[in-house]
């Protein structure tokens, strides 16, 4: 590889932790529910249409996933809804920005290694101030040139990304775990891609992922190493 290779590396679930709080707080939210007909999967399956629905205009975070909980609730609800009840929902979204915030295993020397020899963008989607509170609790940022945090990671973005930052698309890759974030519109875009699945990627994410001849799958972040 080029020394001036440039990755694209994703944030959430790529280089922490971060929706298995959310897939926690969602099992609370289900049992405080505690629909009298409705199974686990068939309530998710509405707060999942709520979310698909409220991302465009909500955008990502755990704001908007508060006020999906409390959307799904009120849609739910086979008691009264009261204030308290609706409180307790919401701070089971609130909540996530308080949890440690865990790197992923080798994910901060293998950075080390990469930031030595390529150039590193971190991108990443979400309401921005928590995102970048998510990069400043990680210790990561000083091993990037740039941290872009964006609304959406569609096609639009990593254009405009490649644009701004003058990413030559011949020698850039993105890194991450979701086939409909990462993976799909970048390859659309022209640049290389690198899916590093996640056992709990958010399942609004998933997607089959494009077949091209610039994917490289690897099953740990570790493994970067070994092809850059």
């Amino acid at each position: 590889m080029s020394t001036r290779t440039v990755l694209i590396i994703d944030g959430d679930d790529t280089l922490w932790e971060n929706n298995v709080y959310f897939e926690q707080a969602i099992e609370d939210f289900i049992d405080f529910l505690a629909h009298s007909t409705l199974s686990r999967e068939q309530v998710r399956a509405t707060l999942d249409e709520i979310e698909r629905f409220n991302s465009g205009v909500h955008g990502y975070g755990s704001a908007a996933f508060a006020r999906n909980l409390r959307e799904t609730y009120e849609r739910l609800a086979e008691r009264a809804i009261e204030t308290r009840h609706l409180e307790h929902v919401m701070n089971l979204g609130r909540r996530i920005v308080q949890v440690e915030l865990d790197l992923l295993p080798d994910v901060a020397p293998t950075l080390e290694y990469l930031a030595a020899r390529h150039r590193l963008l971190l991108f990443t989607k979400g309401e921005p101030e928590e995102q970048r509170l998510k990069v400043q609790r990680s210790g990561l940022a000083p091993r990037f040139d740039q941290v872009v945090v964006t609304k959406e990671k569609d096609i639009a973005a990593y254009r405009t990304l490649i644009r701004e930052h003058e990413v030559d698309i011949g020698q850039a890759w993105m890194v991450g775990n979701s086939p409909r974030s990462d993976i799909n519109p970048a390859l659309e875009a022209g640049l290389g891609a690198v899916f590093i699945p996640h056992p709990h990627t958010w399942r609004l994410e998933h997607a089959d992922v494009r077949n091209d001849r610039r994917l490289l799958v690897l099953q740990s972040f570790k493994q970067l190493r070994d092809y850059f």
